[in-house]
């Protein structure tokens, strides 16, 4: 997370990279009351300080997430691969990254019409993302949880 950070800064952004701590309000089903709950969401820093006295959860009315990042897990692969990218396109969150420690892969998705392009990278392959253009991160780094 704290790499996040650190192309935030470089790029000048004031974002905040927040592990599991914060809810973003998703159509399941026909159900639109629940939340999911990224592994990392980046926001605006100035987002986050908003949700200091509530419930930390992005709703429907506010902008989303900068960028999401899941991490696999035999339990939730199905969810994260199609249930999550479908919802978090969806809700138009320009990036999320789908971290896979078993297909040592990460699956990086680019919204593009509420549909996301994606790029795979593995091993020494350098993460190219649209949105942390001053990231320099491989595949195997986040692998290793050197995020």
């Amino acid at each position: 997370m704290r790499q996040f950070e650190q192309a935030s800064a470089q790029a000048g952004r004031d974002w905040v990279a927040l592990p599991g701590l914060v809810g973003v309000r998703s159509p399941r089903g026909r159900r639109w009351e629940t939340s999911r709950i990224p592994d990392v969401t980046v926001l605006p820093l100035a987002q986050w300080e908003s949700m200091a006295d509530r419930e930390a959860v992005i709703d429907f009315n506010e902008p989303p997430p900068l960028a999401v990042v899941e991490v696999v897990s035999p339990s939730t692969k199905t969810d994260d691969y199609r249930s999550k990218r479908a919802e978090y396109g969806l809700l138009e969150i320009s990036e999320y990254w789908i971290v896979d420690p078993v297909a040592e892969q990460i699956t990086l998705c680019e919204l593009a019409h509420q549909l996301y392009d994606s790029a795979e990278f593995s091993g020494d392959r350098q993460i190219q993302s649209p949105t942390f253009t001053t990231l320099w991160l491989r595949a195997a780094q986040v692998l290793a949880g050197k995020l």
